[in-house]
C-alpha cells in the first residue's frame, strides 16, 4: 500500500478576508511552500502590501518540525501544527533561523491555553472518573470566552492516584488553579493539578459563604465552622485576591 505524503503546509479553506482589512491568499492543497513562499515575499519586498492566509480552527498549517514553532492560536496534534482560531496566519523569522507560525483573531488579540501553562478554572461538573470545567484565565489574562478543560482522576494528585477520590477534591463552582497538559480529543484541555500549588483555591460552603483552608484536605466555613474535604492549593492571599482572578470568577 503506497503511503500518503505529507504535506508541509496545508491551507485548505479561506473564508472572507473583509473583516481582516487584508487580501487572502488562496491555496487548496497544492502547493507545500505556500506559507513559506509567503513569509518570504513579505521579508523581500517592503513596498508591496502584505499577504494574508486566512485559517479555521482545526485547519492543518505546517509540520511540526523543528524549523517550525507552533505560537500563539496554534496546537500540536499527529505532527502537524493546527490552527485553533479563526483568523490571520502570522508568520515570523526568529534571529535563530527559525519560523514562529502563530493565528491572531481579526477583532482583537486571542490568548490561547498552551502545554504548561497554569490557568485559572470553574469546576462544573464532577464524577468519579473526572471533573469538567471551564477555563476563565490563562496566567494572568482574563479570557473574553471560556474554554472547556477536564481533570482526570489520575492528574489530581502526584502520589496515591489509586485513592483518590473525586468528590473530596472537587465540588462544582470551586475555583481552580491547574497546568494545561495537552489538548484532549474532544477540543477540551487536560489539566493537571499534581503539584503543591495546584487545586482549589476559592470554594464556598453550603450556605454560600467562601470558606478557608485549614489544611491540605480541608477547607472550613468560618460561619458554621463546617469542615468540607477538597484539594487545597498552597498559594499564597495575593494570588487569591488578584484583581484578574476576581474578575473572572465574579
Amino acid at each position: 500500500m503506497r503511503q500518503k505524503k505529507k504535506l508541509p503546509f496545508l491551507i485548505i479553506d479561506v473564508a472572507s478576508a473583509d473583516e481582516f482589512g487584508c487580501n487572502a491568499t488562496k491555496s487548496f492543497l497544492p502547493k507545500e511552500s505556500t506559507v513559506a513562499n509567503t513569509m518570504t515575499s513579505n521579508e523581500n519586498s517592503t513596498h508591496t502590501e502584505n499577504k494574508c492566509i486566512i485559517s479555521t480552527p482545526g485547519q492543518r498549517l505546517c509540520l511540526a518540525e523543528d524549523k517550525y514553532i507552533g505560537g500563539v492560536g496554534t496546537y500540536t496534534r499527529q505532527g502537524y501544527i493546527m490552527s485553533c482560531l479563526a483568523g490571520v496566519v502570522k508568520i515570523t523569522a526568529q534571529p535563530d533561523k527559525r519560523i514562529l507560525v502563530e493565528v491572531r483573531s481579526g477583532k482583537e488579540q486571542t490568548v490561547v491555553p498552551s502545554a504548561g501553562d497554569i490557568v485559572t478554572a470553574r469546576i462544573t461538573q464532577v464524577n468519579p472518573r473526572w471533573a469538567r470545567c471551564a477555563i476563565l484565565c490563562v496566567k494572568e489574562m482574563v479570557l473574553a470566552e471560556p474554554f472547556r478543560g477536564q481533570l482526570r482522576k489520575e492528574d489530581v494528585r502526584a502520589t496515591e492516584k489509586d485513592r483518590v477520590e473525586m468528590y473530596k477534591c472537587f465540588r462544582p463552582n470551586d475555583i481552580i488553579l491547574a497546568r494545561v497538559l495537552s489538548l484532549g480529543d474532544a477540543h477540551s484541555y487536560v489539566l493537571s493539578t499534581a503539584e503543591n500549588e495546584l487545586g482549589v483555591v476559592i470554594a464556598y460552603s453550603e450556605e454560600g459563604t467562601p470558606m478557608v483552608p485549614v489544611g491540605w484536605q480541608e477547607m472550613q466555613c468560618p460561619k458554621t465552622y463546617v469542615k468540607e474535604m477538597r484539594k487545597v492549593a498552597k498559594v499564597s492571599p495575593e494570588i487569591i485576591s488578584n484583581e484578574n482572578i476576581k474578575e473572572a470568577t465574579n
